[in-house]
Order: structure tokens, then sequence, then C-alpha cells
């Protein structure tokens, strides 16, 4: 962001800060305080070597005490070296006593420490340096102060002629341990042009670079919990308000504002959950291991706040974090945040929005719990589902579907009117190969499998969809309703093969109520008994073996759910499971199971072809109905002798078509055989459907 530029009489009028030092040449021996003769512009032409060692020593105590706060003396300069940051070299009198000049240098270090620091201090005092550095520099700023006095103190004692150059190495000794570590920390901050979490994690890192110095470790300790201090202002905001505070992007959790809460219902690929809110690499390492429960934390604060929910922190568990000592204070705070947002939500999407109540309804209708109104509505919706995808009106099933839920028990609950009917456009196998994040467990199916056939209805294509509001999106998902849809659409499927078999068999059992004797009644009505019982097995082990366990299973950890990320772990959890298991990621074993259900369509169609081989063809205009009741045959006649000898070639061609669907079901059925014995070794819920499937047929 744009921030406030500091005026412009910092630069151009240097002497009111620390950068009026002027600059010479880099050489080898610069650093080396080489002793020069120098040209006094302060009034005075006399080297200090024409004077006496006890004048020097007053002349070096003098301007030492003016060195030490970074201005020079008369005999001593001090100098920028030209092309190197923060370098600074000290100049004395070549002339000056040798001993003078020794004392002299033990005491540069010092000199250039102050001024190294107040110089950073002036720096980063900038509105574009951030709060951290801010807070950092103040605390400096106080240090230097203390120091600034402490030399103060000095040049009193020297007025008074109570200070010797030894005197001045003795008080200037203890701090200079210090002062050489803060600019050892300031050079470090200054070249790698640090912010926020690096200012802080260089501090503590020199902290513990100096443990074997007690003092120096806890001046750079003290430092750090100031520098903290405005970094734990944001971060009480978040863990507190779910808000960032942050002007100056020094925060370890960024925000991406593109990402919004509404694309849950409308994306598959939403990331808003997991990119809205995210963690940045410059962690600061004291809350390196709560960065994740801090992060969780504001995350789930915020969305209490976006849903107009007031947070209420009890004055106990908002304490204030004032400080990173050692006591570890500040991680128990984490935690009681933690706790509290964590519940809070949890109680606000279980109890206000009622959750369980929305995933007993989705199940009803999606999962076919209550599969009353789909009777009704596949009755009802029959003709305008045997159309093709592109002719289907959505408006006119809507309707329909209104209709078969008010008229049945799904009228009595309370969110049915979030049902929605539509139809997709693909087939189920063509679908599943475009969602690319499944895991799929075997190979994908061939490109030509993936074709799709020369005409799809609505029976193929037709689906339902679920309205949810936020925040139950962050569980129901567009991504959970899409893996609900594809689950509801295998199962619909099967439903309607299951239907269009019954049709066929109560052909074959008004048969039987005519004492109809022959051949190919009797294969006819083995293999459709077989077909049914495959259905059957197949829908039986879908809604008892695979949806039923694992919901229930789901329902008992939603109890024990402490977060809401535990709840949509546990949700997805059990959408993947029962996707795995009622084989919509295994497309070889969908495959066969898709071909067994086209072959029992087809069958079911051609049983017409059957009845009008046996009966009068007077009396066949009577069974047109696709599921023809019992009673309808109590008025037919059997065609006569000499009927049925004129049409012996006809019935030896529908006797060769219910063969001819026998063995191809036969055929297919015990393909799913090795299939599932090689998988049930990886895959144990293969064992339960092979147990129902592969008995089909034994008993003929």
């Amino acid at each position: 962001m744009d921030s406030v530029s500091t005026p412009g009489w910092n630069v151009d009028r240097p002497f009111l800060t620390g950068q009026f030092y002027q600059e010479i040449k880099a050489t080898p021996g610069t650093a080396e305080f080489k002793g020069f003769s120098i040209d006094s512009s302060f009034g005075t032409d006399n080297a200090i070597g024409t004077y006496h060692a006890t004048i020097q020593e007053l002349i070096v105590v003098d301007d030492l005490l003016s060195t030490l706060v970074g201005i020079e003396g008369r005999y001593i300069s001090i100098k920028k070296v030209r092309g190197k940051e923060d370098a600074i070299t000290f100049q004395v009198d070549a002339s000056m006593d040798l001993a003078l000049q020794e004392f002299a240098k033990r005491l540069f270090p010092l000199c250039e420490s102050y001024i190294l620091i107040n110089q950073f201090v002036e720096a980063r005092s900038q509105f574009k340096t951030g709060l951290v550095n801010h807070a950092f520099a103040a605390a400096l700023r106080a240090l230097l102060l203390d120091y600034q006095a402490m030399v103060a103190q000095l040049e009193h004692q020297f007025r008074l002629g109570r200070l010797s150059i030894q005197g001045l190495w003795f008080y200037c000794q203890p701090m200079m341990g210090s002062m050489q570590a803060l600019s050892v920390v300031v050079k470090k901050a200054a070249v790698n042009n640090c912010v926020g979490s690096a200012v802080l994690n260089l501090l503590q890192s020199q902290a513990k670079a100096m443990a074997g110095d007690h003092v120096v470790r806890s001046l750079l300790e003290k430092m750090s919990q100031s520098a903290s201090t405005a970094y734990l202002g944001i971060l009480e905001r978040w863990l507190y308000e779910g808000v960032i505070d942050d002007p100056y992007g020094e925060f370890f959790i960024a925000e991406n504002k593109s990402l919004q809460k509404e694309s849950l219902t409308q994306d598959y690929d939403a990331k808003y959950w997991q990119q809205r809110y995210s963690l940045k690499d410059d962690i600061p390492s004291f809350l390196a291991n709560a960065a994740e429960t801090i992060l969780i934390t504001g995350k789930y604060l915020n969305v209490m706040r976006e849903c107009g929910h007031s947070i209420q922190i009890s004055v106990a568990e908002k304490s204030k974090l004032t400080s990173v000592g050692s006591n570890h204070h500040y991680l128990e705070c984490i935690k009681s945040a933690y706790d509290f947002a964590s519940g809070e939500l949890l109680n606000l999407v279980k109890n206000k929005y009622d959750l369980m109540g929305k995933l007993h309804s989705i199940k009803h209708y999606l999962l076919l719990d209550q599969g009353d109104f789909l009777v009704h509505f596949m009755d009802t919706a029959k003709e305008e589902l045997m159309k093709k995808p592109d002719e289907i009106s959505v408006e006119k099933l809507q309707s329909l579907l209104d209709l078969a839920l008010r008229s049945t028990a799904a009228a009595v609950d309370p969110c049915h009117e979030d049902l929605l009917c539509c139809v997709e456009r693909t087939t189920l196998l063509k679908r599943l190969s475009m969602l690319k994040d499944l895991e799929i467990s075997q190979s994908a199916p061939d490109s030509n499998d993936l074709e799709e056939p020369l005409s799809i209805t609505g029976l193929e294509t037709f689906s339902l969809n679920y309205k949810v509001q936020w925040p139950l999106s962050l569980v129901i998902s567009r991504k959970a309703l899409t893996k609900y849809q594809l689950i509801f659409r295998f199962l619909f499927h099967c439903k309607h093969v299951d239907r269009q078999l019954s049709g066929a068999w109560q052909v074959h059992q008004g048969l039987r109520k005519l004492d109809m004797q022959g051949t190919t009644v009797s294969v006819s009505s083995l293999l459709c008994r077989n077909m049914l019982k495959f259905i059957n097995s197949l829908l039986h082990y879908l809604t008892f073996e695979v949806l039923e366990p694992n919901w229930h299973v789901m329902l008992n950890r939603l109890q024990t759910a402490k977060s809401i990320d535990e709840v949509i772990q546990y949700h997805d959890f059990f959408l993947d499971k029962c996707l795995k298991e009622c084989l919509l990621l295994s497309p070889a074993l969908l495959k066969k199971v898709e071909r067994l259900k086209l072959i029992c369509l087809q069958y079911a169609a051609a049983t017409q072809r059957l009845i009008t081989s046996s009966l009068d063809t007077a009396d066949t205009n009577m069974l047109s109905d696709d599921s023809p009741s019992i009673e309808k045959f109590k008025n037919l006649k059997l065609r006569t002798p000499s009927q049925m000898l004129r049409l012996a070639p006809e019935n030896i061609t529908v006797f060769e078509s219910v063969l001819k669907f026998e063995r191809e079901f036969s055929s297919e059925l015990h393909s799913l055989g090795p299939i599932l014995s090689s998988g049930s070794r990886a895959e144990p819920y293969l064992t339960h459907l092979a147990q129902w499937i592969l008995g089909v047929g034994k008993d003929q």
C-alpha cells in the first residue's frame, strides 16, 4: 500500500539527521583508524602532539565524549566509507600520544554502534517500514536516550575534573557488548531490509545466539517484546474479531478478497475455505507451532461475523496478548480463543442453521431414503423423461416434482421446497470422467467407451439439486452436492430398471393366469426373475451395505466433532467412501453394471413381442401400458392351434431373441466374477457385492 512520505528536509539538510558525515574512498587501511595530520577548522593550527601529555588527555577525553554521541571532535573525525553501506571509520591526529590513541581505538566500536543504531532509528521511523519497525525503532530510541544521559553524566564529571581517560573507559566498557549486539542486529536488518516477522525472528535468533551473556540476551529479549507489541495487536484483532488490521502487510496471514463465499454453491472447484485466508512464508518463530490454530480461529470468527452473529467474548477468555515471554502465556490465550471460536461456530451451524436437519433432508431425496415421492414422480413424469435432454421442459418436471412432494410424506419436511430438478447433458460415465479430482481406483475407460450413446433420454440424465445457504455451504458445497448427484443418478436409473423389469414380470404373471405352457414363456419368465434378482440385489447392496452403514458412522462422528473443519472432513469422507463403494470410482466395474442394466431395459422393452406372439391380435391393444396389470389378462384369449401353427416361424424368432438376451445377460454377469475377485483383495467391500450379485442365476 502507499504510505505517507517523510518531509524533504531529511535529505536536503542532512545535518538535521545522522547522515552528515563526509565520505572517503575505501582503502585497505581505513578500518584500522590510522593516524593523520589534520588542518584544524576550529581556530587552531596546532597539532595535538605539541601539547603536554596531560593536556592531550583532556583534549582527547573531550573529543571522545562528543564522538560517543556521533559528533566529530577537534582531533577525532568520523567518515563514511564510499560504496559501503553503514561503514564508518574514525581518524585521529597522527601526532597524538600512542597510549591515548590506543584508549581512543578501544572506544571507537561503541561510538560506531551508537551511530549505526541512531541512523537505523531515523530510517525505520518512516511510515513505509511498518509497525514492527516503528515499535523496534521506538525501543531503540528509548535506549539511546538512556545512553545519551550516561554520556551527559560523564561530561558533567569531566567538567568537574573528575574524569580521566581510564575512568571514561571504565564507565563505557559495561555497555559495549550490548551496543555492539544491537548494532549487529540493525546491520542485518538494514542489509536484508527486514520488516514484520523477519525483524522479530532476527531479534529472537540473536537473543538465542547470545545465551552465554545474560545481560545482552535480556536486552535483546526486551527489544523483541517491544517490537512484537504492534504485531500482537494485529494478532489480537484476528484472534478475537476475525479481522485482519494490517496496513503494511506484515501479518503472516494473507487475505484473498477475490474469493467470495458465493462460489461455494456455484463452483465445483471452489477454493474459498482453503484459500480465502492462507499462511504466508514469513511466520514469527514464536508462533510457528500455533500458526495453523491462529489461522483457523480467525476463519471461524470471520464466518460468524459474515452471518451477522455477534461475537461476545468474556473478559476471562479475552486475555490480552501483551508479551511473548518464556512463560508462554500467549499460547494459552491462542488456545482459549480457538476453543471459543470453534465451539461458537459449531453451535451456530448445528442449532441456528440446523445442519443435521439439512443433511437428513438431502439423504431423503438424493440418497432415496424415502422413496415414496419418487414412485409418484416417476409415474407422472414418465412421458417427459422419455424425451431427449434438449427437449425436456425442466419447468414441467419441477412442477411435477412439487406435486409429488406435496402428495406424499415429504410434505411434512420443511426443507422440501429447497429441492430442484435439473437435467444433465451427459451420461453418468462421461460426467465421472470430467471430474478430474476424483480418485479413480482403476484405469479409466477407453475414449471409445466414453462416447455418448446415439440417443440418451431424461431417464439417464435426470438429477436433483438442493438449495444451500451460507454458512451451511461450507459443509454442503457445490462439490459435495455434485457427489450426492452422482450417487442419485446411479440409484435413480437402477430404480427405473427395476420398475421396467417389474412391469415385465407382471406380464409373465398374467400369462401364468392363462395357464400358458411353452418353452419361450418359461425361459423368458426365468430370465426376467434373474434380472429382477440382479437389480434388487444391486439396490440392496447400494442401500443397506453402503449408504446406510456409512451414514450412521458419519452421524456418530458428527456428534463428537469439535470444529467445523472436522464436520467438513467427516462429511467429505462419507461421500468419497460412498462414491467408491457404489462403484462410481471403478470404471471397469461401472461399465459392466451399466451394460447389464442396458440388457435388462432392452429385454423389458422386448417383452411386448412375446405377448403378441401368444395372444390374439385383437386383444394385444389392451397391453399398451409398459406396466400392465394382471387384471388385464382376464379378458385375453389365446391364439387358436391353427394360428399358432401359422405363426410358428415367428415364435421361433421370439424364442431365439429370448435366448440371445439370456446369453448376453449371463455372459456379462459371469464376466463380473474375475473383476470382483481380483479387486476384493484390495477392496473388501467388493466381497459383499460379489456375494449379492454373483449368486444370481445359480438356481436356474
